[in-house]
């Protein structure tokens, strides 16, 4: 068992903390508004601290899941932030999904002061961070991961060291190159199937049997008939997640045509007020 802090309790990190605390570690929370830190403490336990800097100091490995680079800037490099406080040969691990410039700039950082960093952002939603079921992928060196993957565990299924720092943020934005794509493809499917007349639950039910099966088509596709979006990631964070993968194609010269496309018409569906819907209401684009 460590001493662990986590940073940042939003739909992810809060139930990622947790699991680490009912896993037996010793567990310090921090997060913005600190009533919310104060709630977590009366679920779980543990101790919450009202600056990054605080939660960190004394801690072995110290865990953070907040919105954006800037939000990781400034809980890291910031003047109360947490790089202030880690000891020689802790761990500092960033589940953020941000760019992978800001993971080298924190591994620089982290490796000249003398303690670990890693990049690691997850996949499977906040379905996956209740249920402790979410997919790390991590970027940074082996001898930092094998001292930390066995506490990711707590609320991992599978975490994999992928490459050198940065590397986990790649490997986010190939998932959401993907998952941009699946949705705009059942998102048609079902639009086309519903203009033809077709019963939706009958054709999936069949299709699903078969090559065009996805996860998106698994959990998605019910709600998404119903036209109902409040299930899992929402638009905004999608569109956040997609400027920096097209940011990142721009500066390695990759070709992404669809993720773009698919961007401009999440901007559709912001326009139409679902900024908060989650990422399968690019159905309700094309119903409008």
């Amino acid at each position: 068992m460590v001493k662990a802090a986590f940073l940042g309790l939003g739909v992810m990190g809060y139930p990622m903390a947790r699991h680490l605390k009912a896993k037996g570690h010793d567990v310090t929370v921090y997060n913005r508004t600190t009533a919310k830190a104060e709630t977590w403490v009366a679920e779980h336990g543990g101790r919450f601290a009202l600056t990054p800097v605080a939660a960190a100091d004394g801690q072995d490995i110290v865990f953070a899941c907040v919105g954006n680079d800037d939000d990781l800037r400034q809980v890291t490099l910031g003047e109360q932030g947490a790089f202030k406080a880690m000891r020689q040969g802790a761990v500092f691990v960033d589940h953020t999904t941000a760019s992978a410039g800001i993971a080298r700039e924190l591994h620089a950082a982290a490796t000249a002061a003398g303690f670990g960093f890693l990049d690691a952002p997850v996949s499977g939603g906040q379905a996956g961070a209740e249920n402790g079921q979410l997919t790390v992928m991590v970027g940074g060196d082996q001898a930092t991961f094998d001292i930390a993957q066995p506490v990711i565990m707590s609320f991992a299924k599978a975490a994999r060291l992928l490459g050198d720092p940065g590397a986990g943020q790649l490997a986010k934005m190939m998932n959401q190159i993907c998952i941009a794509g699946v949705v705009q493809g059942l998102a048609e499917a079902i639009h086309f199937g519903k203009q033809s007349g077709m019963d939706i639950e009958a054709v999936i039910d069949v299709i699903s049997k078969g090559a065009a099966q996805s996860w998106q088509m698994e959990n998605r596709y019910k709600t998404m008939n119903a036209g109902k979006f409040d299930f899992g990631f929402a638009v905004d964070w999608m569109r956040k997640d997609l400027g920096i993968v097209l940011d990142e194609a721009r500066a390695n010269g990759a070709k992404l045509p669809l993720t773009a496309l698919v961007d401009q018409f999440y901007a559709e569906v912001q326009a139409m007020g679902g900024n908060r819907w989650d990422t399968s209401s690019l159905l309700a684009r094309l119903e409008r």
